[in-house]
């Protein structure tokens, strides 16, 4: 048994990676300043699909890792019939990748192929069909601390004005990073979406033709997830009345069937971007730290596949 690893940040990479250690049998504790359903993974769609995370060789190789766990979650919940009370939250649907070159990605997946129509939605003259998880994270957070509790890790609302200088620290603090880690690299980027009634739909769509602009609807069991915006180095977490029209209106006009559904809610959540991710173990006079942070919107995707890599590096200093 090695010394006992304190886990900063309770997010979906963070518990990810408290609960690959946990599971390998060593003492994880994890330390946040906001519990799992507080994060800003909680407003996060849930699709898997990588976004705005670099670098390409390296974010393919960490989603590709994820999707097989994700996939087999999803596997688990089906034999269970267990699409409505689901005990993880992950589920694989069919949808519509709206772009018209094919994803630097597309090999990581068991089936991608040009949509068989010339006109898969309204505006566009191309897309692309696929099958990949879609994870409720209202659910799938839960989940992931009762798995992290059940192999004997903790987690512990702490607010944190520096990460702990005594033992092994992995840092997932996304964003805070710029802070903790005197990291100026990590910026925001904003992402706004409103939580629908799901009017019956089971197909997601996304539109990224235009990457400033992004249109991206995502229906789970009970709800449905429309968005969004990308807005680099935006602070503000205050939904914006106009960008809700907006976001409304193209997805409407996307999926007409959202017109008969209602609002549910308006969330903004800070994707923690960076010109690469950053995972890689410094070693100072105050202790060891395994850093893993600077996911963009890919937290999700790559999360399983960075919590093997950490899992590497702390057992090459544990």
């Amino acid at each position: 048994m090695g010394p006992r690893i304190t886990v900063v940040g309770a997010g979906v990479v963070g518990l990810c990676s408290a609960i690959r250690l946990a599971e390998a049998g060593h003492e994880v504790d994890v330390l946040a300043r906001e519990l799992p359903l507080e994060t800003t993974s909680a407003t996060a769609g849930g699709l898997w699909l990588p976004f705005l995370a670099e670098p390409p060789e390296a974010v393919a190789r960490w989603a590709g890792l994820t999707l097989d766990v994700l996939l087999e979650l999803a596997a688990v919940d089906a034999a269970a019939d267990a699409p409505t009370g689901s005990t993880t939250g992950v589920v694989v649907r069919e949808g519509q990748l709206l772009e018209a070159g094919r994803p630097p990605w597309s090999a990581t997946i068991p089936r991608i192929e040009l949509h068989p129509t010339t006109n898969p939605a309204p505006g566009h003259d191309r897309g692309w069909q696929l099958s990949v998880p879609l994870v409720d994270m209202g659910v799938y957070l839960p989940y992931l601390v009762r798995r992290l509790e059940a192999a004997g890790g903790t987690l512990t609302r702490l607010p944190l004005t520096a990460l702990p200088t005594r033992g092994l620290v992995v840092n997932c603090t996304g964003l805070a990073s710029r802070a903790l880690a005197d990291d100026a690299s990590v910026h925001p980027v904003r992402g706004q979406v409103i939580r629908m009634t799901n009017p019956g739909l089971t197909t997601w769509w996304m539109d990224e033709s235009d990457p400033d602009d992004l249109t991206y609807v995502l229906p789970h069991a009970r709800h449905v997830v429309i968005g969004g915006t990308a807005e680099p180095d935006d602070w503000s977490t205050t939904p914006e009345p106009a960008t809700a029209e907006r976001i409304l209106e193209q997805a409407r006009a996307l999926v007409p069937e959202l017109r008969s559904a209602s609002v549910i809610s308006h969330r903004v959540g800070l994707r923690p971007s960076r010109p690469a991710l950053r995972l890689e173990t410094v070693v100072g006079a105050e202790g060891t730290v395994v850093h893993c942070y600077g996911h963009g919107g890919s937290g999700v995707t790559t999360s399983w596949g960075c919590a093997d890599d950490v899992l590497i590096e702390v057992e090459k200093v544990a």
